[in-house]
């Protein structure tokens, strides 16, 4: 992937909330390389900080200069213990002993991931020393591995929680999903194939028709009968689980993956910490653009109902 001009990180046209405080996002980078063990420890003397192990392939570091962060095995099966308390769970010690077995496995080829905690955007520029300091201390990848991607991922805070303004940032996506494809697969044939698969073009026409302007519900509705998947490039089950969590569920399959949280989940941009002086910013700054298209939408909306 070509490194951009500029390493300036766009501010998007609404960078504060409803209620006046600044939006938030998380940053995930998957890498390769080193375990979690040895990267988290090299982030930890880079920031500081105290390095708790959940498990052998999942650590907590607490009170860093960037706040509190994770690096693990981006695989659900390893870290049993964090479901033990679903109902008919399996007695711990098996699970656990399964687990670790599996991760010993798999750990040669499964990526590793770092996940901060929600930070303000002005803070963004300090993600790139992760990406750094993981690159020193090994951290592989150009964006997509045999397997698939290897994702950079950003959990966004919306403005507001709105019909309007999410449909909105959604309309604004699909328009720009072709153009953002095809900056991300830039880096060749594994980046093209690693990319989450489009959204399906009948739903896509449907919202993209100017007469949508769906409520909540109809949003919800529509958007789990068409993706009951979170392998989309703006995934938007956390959101909607964070407000109707049981109907969410209901609608996936029993093993699909979701985290309830109100942000917007931008899926499509890939990890190339293996690219010496890599930066989250040409990717941060692509979904600025999809946040500028939004708020130009809502602009002339806004101009048209107005009175003449």
């Amino acid at each position: 992937m070509p490194e951009s001009p500029s390493l300036d990180f766009r501010s998007p046209p609404r960078p504060l909330r409803e209620d006046g405080t600044p939006r938030r996002v998380g940053v995930e980078i998957e890498f390769t390389g080193p375990s979690a063990r040895i990267a988290a420890a090299a982030l930890a003397a880079g920031l500081g900080g105290r390095l708790v192990e959940e498990d052998p392939h999942a650590f907590r570091l607490e009170g860093t200069s960037l706040g509190d962060l994770r690096v693990e095995l981006d695989l659900r099966a390893a870290h049993p213990q964090r479901r033990m308390t679903e109902p008919g769970a399996l007695p711990g010690l098996p699970v656990r002993a399964a687990g670790r077995s599996l991760a010993a496995l798999l750990g040669p080829v499964v990526p590793r991931e770092l996940i901060t905690g929600p930070l303000a955007f002005d803070r963004l520029p300090e993600v790139d020393r992760l990406a750094a300091l993981l690159h020193g201390a090994g951290g592989r990848g150009r964006g997509a591995v045999l397997l698939g991607s290897l994702g950079l991922h950003f959990n966004v805070e919306p403005p507001d929680l709105t019909a309007a303004t999410l449909t909105g940032l959604l309309k604004a996506y699909l328009r720009a999903e072709p153009q953002l494809r095809r900056e991300t697969a830039a880096g060749g044939f594994l980046a093209a194939r690693g990319l989450p698969p489009p959204f399906p073009a009948p739903y896509a026409a449907k919202v993209l028709d100017p007469a949508y302007r769906p409520d909540l519900d109809g949003l919800a509705r529509d958007y789990l009968a068409a993706n009951p998947t979170r392998h989309r490039g703006l995934d938007l089950l956390p959101l909607l689980a964070h407000r109707d969590e049981a109907g969410v569920r209901a609608a996936l399959p029993p093993d699909e993956k979701v985290s309830p949280r109100p942000v917007l989940h931008y899926r499509m941009p890939q990890s190339h910490v293996g690219l010496a002086g890599w930066s989250l910013a040409p990717a941060w700054n692509l979904w600025v653009g999809v946040e500028e298209m939004a708020e130009g939408g809502a602009t002339m909306r806004q101009a048209a109902s107005g009175p003449a």
